[in-house]
């Protein structure tokens, strides 16, 4: 492939961000093959279709050749797939693929996703489970309706954390605040009382200054609570002491205050959701729940495992849960229970191990970290930032859940499951004809593989995907057409911590069929993230990238590319990028800005996070230097981006800078590099040229002349001017 028909100068970066942005929005709407399993920080299909198709699609223009379908020949390597987005791009498109992750986890949501699955098969299995699972929880997820008396199924079980004072024992609720409901999905505010525990509705929210009648008792009603600062006030002593307890030996009390159900009968003449107090049946409910699961306990197919030490599994540690069972109260322990134990007797194969991916899955909203969410009514999963939130106020789920109402439930997964396993046999594009959004069908692409034990063929459509260490994987040199991955970002994920609260249930459904699942746990001292429990640092990170980057590299074939996106807020960072690339024996060609993440993300909204991503384009060959200036280069993209819509803010524009300084590093390292060095000196060689680039002096000039020269853009909403 020459430099002039490459997506060096054919990838087009307005024209990717605009579907890129779309994508993120509503990921799971673009790219519904992302209902098989939850990962973390998935990058958008578009983006790597684009890159795939400007390098591999000859002449004809993104523009016309990103909506129709293609039959390519060759084989693309990943040796981080992790949620698999370039591995499903290229086997879309018709390539055999080589992929790779250290983790069983990323190894088993690629797998399911590629595989074939018999759907009506599933579909009718997952009923039957659900049948004969619902005849024995059924009850535990019914109240009565406050309005007909009549059953009604639970939405959500609502609960705060209590602790004991230290001074006279009073267990005191650890409510942070007292609203369950703003008035926005719901006609009204709900505040809890926070003597007699009734739900109240206002039409404003009452504060400590200006409170409101409880209609049961006529205490003072307010929204804010009395768990502030990690700080509580005991409301029979008035002792002042922490939470949670220093060292404590046991997980979190809770204790249930709110229900939302669902009422079929009274929703026509219902303004607005369903809320109660529990009542005397709803806790005998769970009592009977908690006897249930203890006599049978023993026969239930539960993890034990205790929780390890690490990064973000500290705050679980510090919160008193040992345990990844003591994440979950008795009531889901035993419906857990129950449906894993049920899922493990399905005797078609393929059908179970599509259902124990649904199971693993849906536990991330099915926990006793969940969250409820006051505006939008709804629980939060666990996930929702990418490490583990112990909040104050917990959200249960219904179970198996309430059709067509709800989400996170069984039901609610295995329907997310068929829509991603349907895409992959008919894929689509999103087509926007002025403001209305049109599925375009792809017909003639699929995402579907013939698995195979040793390196794939170029013409038959296969995948060789391990888990593995990416360097233990065999390559022969002049065998790959492309490295098209997303590493890790240093530190960003901790993904083996995470993924340990799936796979500690999943290894129960999947250890005596795959040994990979035979572990207790996911972590691995090889794993490439930055992590201060297990000591891995940049020095770390740098060596097993650069060794990934040579194995991979070496197999290459002589003008093939090797491409991959890059996201950090700290200049640092992309050192080990520089050494990596060098050590390989590559040069950066090109640099391009895309978009990675949606703004209003939990784990980034309201941070100082860059929502942009630097596509890195390596090649054997030498590329001359690029003599243009940052301001220019910077100027350049973020008019580009600004072209699709995308509001660019300072953290952006650093996160692009910072590419950019890496790019130039390479191109002036290139000729003299010497990988014989040794580790601490090529990354002081790297590092000192990085800063001679890139210093916060230089970054923060060009910051200052952007300001000037893009008033205009700033001015007409293409730019966070504030941000500038």
């Amino acid at each position: 492939m020459s430099s002039k028909s490459g997506l060096e100068h054919k990838f087009d970066i307005t024209f990717t961000a605009v579907l890129a942005q779309r994508e993120k929005q509503i990921q799971q709407n673009y790219r519904p093959i992302i209902g098989i399993h939850k990962w973390f920080a998935r990058r958008p299909g578009t983006v790597f279709r684009n890159l795939l198709l400007s390098e591999f699609n000859g002449e004809e223009p993104i523009e016309s050749g990103y909506w129709r379908a293609h039959q390519m020949k060759g084989i693309i390597a990943d040796p981080f797939m992790g949620g698999g987005t370039p591995i499903f791009e290229a086997n879309r498109l018709g390539f055999s693929v080589v992929g790779t992750d250290i983790n069983p986890m990323s190894y088993w949501i690629v797998r399911q996703s590629l595989a074939p699955l018999d759907l009506q098969l599933f579909t009718e299995t997952a009923k039957e489970v659900i049948a004969d699972v619902e005849k024995e929880i059924d009850d535990l997820y019914n109240t009565r309706c406050v309005n007909c008396s009549e059953s009604a199924p639970v939405k959500y079980f609502i609960w705060v954390k209590t602790q004991t004072c230290p001074a006279c024992e009073t267990d005191n609720d650890l409510f942070p605040g007292y609203l369950l409901s703003a008035a926005v999905r719901h006609t009204k505010n709900v505040v809890v009382c926070s003597q007699c525990g009734e739900l109240n509705e206002y039409e404003r929210q009452p504060s400590k200054e200006e409170p409101e009648p409880c209609f049961n008792c006529s205490c003072p009603v307010y929204v804010q609570g009395v768990a502030k600062r990690n700080k509580i006030t005991c409301r029979e002593c008035g002792l002042i002491y922490s939470y949670p307890p220093k060292k404590p030996n046991a997980p979190p009390k809770h204790r249930m205050w709110a229900i939302e159900y669902n009422c079929e009968r009274c929703k026509p003449t219902n303004k607005g959701r369903f809320f109660k107090k529990p009542d005397t049946e709803d806790l005998c409910k769970f009592k009977k729940a908690q006897e249930r699961f203890q006599n049978i306990d023993s026969d239930l197919p539960i993890p034990d495992e205790k929780i390890p030490n690490g990064d973000e599994t500290k705050r679980l540690l510090r919160w008193g849960y040992g345990r990844f069972r003591e994440m979950f109260n008795d009531r889901q322990l035993l419906g857990l229970g129950l449906l894993l134990q049920r899922i493990m007797k399905v005797k078609d194969s393929d059908v179970r191990h599509a259902l124990l991916t649904v199971f693993s899955d849906f536990l991330r909203y099915q926990n006793m970290l969940c969250r409820y969410d006051t505006y939008a009514l709804k629980c939060q999963d666990i996930f929702s930032v990418h490490g583990f939130p112990v909040g104050l106020v917990q959200c249960e789920n219904n179970l198996l859940g309430i059709p067509n109402v709800g989400a996170g439930a069984f039901r609610h997964f295995l329907e997310k499951y068929q829509r991603a396993k349907l895409y992959c046999l008919n894929p689509f594009e999103t087509l926007f004809k002025g403001h209305k959004k049109e599925r375009l069908p792809v017909q003639g692409e699929k995402i579907i593989a013939n698995f195979v034990r040793d390196f794939p063929q170029a013409k038959k459509r296969e995948a060789y995907i391990k888990a593995v260490t990416a360097t233990d994987l065999p390559l022969q040199p002049d065998s790959i057409d492309g490295v098209f991955t997303d590493p890790p970002y240093f530190d960003n994920v901790q993904y083996a911590e995470l993924m340990d609260f799936c796979f500690s249930w999943l290894r129960l459904g999947l250890g005596k069929e795959f040994d990979i699942f035979k572990p207790t746990t996911t972590r691995a001292r090889a794993e490439l993230t930055g992590n201060i429990t297990m000591n891995r640092g940049l020095e770390s990170f740098t060596d097993g990238l650069s060794k990934v980057f040579c194995h991979y590299a070496a197999a290459l074939k002589a003008k093939a590319p090797f491409v991959f996106t890059y996201h950090h807020n700290d200049p640092v960072a992309y050192v080990p990028l520089v050494v990596a690339i060098l050590d390989a024996g590559l040069d950066c060609t090109a640099t391009f800005p895309v978009p990675a993440e949606m703004g209003a993300s939990l784990h980034i909204a309201h941070s100082k996070s860059s929502v942009l991503d630097t596509v890195f384009v390596c090649r054997k060959s030498i590329s001359k230097p690029d003599r243009t200036l940052f301001e220019a280069r910077l100027s350049c993209d973020i008019e580009k981006l600004n072209a699709a819509g995308l509001k660019v803010s300072e953290s952006d524009i650093r996160c692009l800078y910072a590419g950019h300084t890496a790019r130039v590093a390479i191109n002036r390292l290139r000729k003299k590099w010497d990988a014989n060095f040794s580790l601490k000196a090529r990354m002081s060689i790297a590092n000192n040229y990085v800063i001679q680039i890139g210093g916060e002096a230089q970054i923060s000039s060009v910051i200052s002349c952007l300001r000037q020269k893009l008033e205009f853009a700033w001015k007409s909403g293409g730019v966070h001017a504030e941000a500038i």
